[in-house]
């Protein structure tokens, strides 16, 4: 039986920490988290875990914040329930709704169903709200999208939405790829295939449009990999990293003569789209 290690942060203020808090703490290896009205329980597998792994959170040494944690062993949790009891429906733009099966349809334009037990991308965090917003500005008929670092699936189900088709969806992780699977037959996507697996896989692949809402430090290193695969008059889609980080990412992707279109902010992330 699988255990997890739970965290209870009280986060005070909690905006725009617990967003920050959440980002430090996916990269350092935690799977799951539960927000609440003080801050957010954050889990990791306690094969993940070791007794300095909070020492690598640089914001809980901010003197802007002030938090509070509590540490519990877990040895089997009903996901469903926990995520159930704090997924709330979210609009992008009056135009998107982004629900779990048992909240009612708002009956927008767009409908997407998602059931994310413990993989990142209900739409609640800034960087998939900005993606979705990004979408529904372009023209997506009968392109060939990539879906990088897919998540839930979400991005790829809306751009299926949109008019996308074929479409990759990837990621690296066990549990993405297969709650991808069970959100993609949830929405009734036909021209969705998702892979387990990281940029390798892109090898001799072609796409009118990529979607890589990752964290900066693995778009940088796999910015190669999505040049070579991006076609001509091609349009790709940056997000996962803060507004401090676009001269970073944007002296990279100078590199391959892409132009930077347009930049959305929500608070302090960012996402970018590029021309080639």
């Amino acid at each position: 039986m699988i255990k997890y290690i739970g965290y209870t942060f009280t986060v005070a203020p909690k905006e725009p920490a617990t967003e920050i808090l959440i980002a430090q703490l996916g990269f350092a290896g935690f799977e799951s988290f539960v927000e609440n009205e003080d801050g957010v329980t954050a889990y990791i597998q306690e094969n993940d875990w070791n007794e300095q792994i909070l020492n690598t959170i640089q914001i809980l040494n901010s003197e802007e914040f002030n938090f509070t944690i509590k540490e519990e062993v877990i040895e089997q949790t009903n996901w469903n329930s926990e995520w159930e009891k704090n997924f709330n429906p979210i609009q992008v733009d009056g135009k998107v709704s982004v629900r779990a099966p048992f909240h009612e349809n708002p009956n927008l334009e767009f409908d997407i169903v998602i059931e994310p037990k413990m993989s990142f991308g209900t739409g609640h965090h800034e960087t998939t709200h900005m993606m979705i917003q990004h979408l529904l500005s372009l023209d997506l008929a009968n392109k060939k999208v990539l879906d990088m670092g897919c998540g839930t699936g979400i991005l790829a189900i809306f751009a299926e939405m949109k008019g996308a088709k074929p479409i990759d969806a990837i990621d690296i992780d066990t549990w993405c790829y297969e709650n991808s699977l069970e959100n993609v037959q949830r929405n009734n996507c036909k021209h969705i295939t998702v892979f387990e697996g990281d940029a390798t896989l892109l090898i001799n692949k072609k796409y009118d449009v990529i979607i890589a809402n990752i964290n900066r430090n693995i778009l940088l290193n796999d910015m190669q990999a999505y040049m070579n695969c991006l076609n001509k008059d091609g349009i790709i889609l940056f997000s996962g990293f803060y507004k401090e980080d676009i001269p970073i990412i944007d002296a990279e992707v100078s590199k391959y003569q892409l132009k930077l279109d347009t930049v959305i902010e929500r608070n302090n992330w960012v996402a970018l789209k590029y021309l080639k």
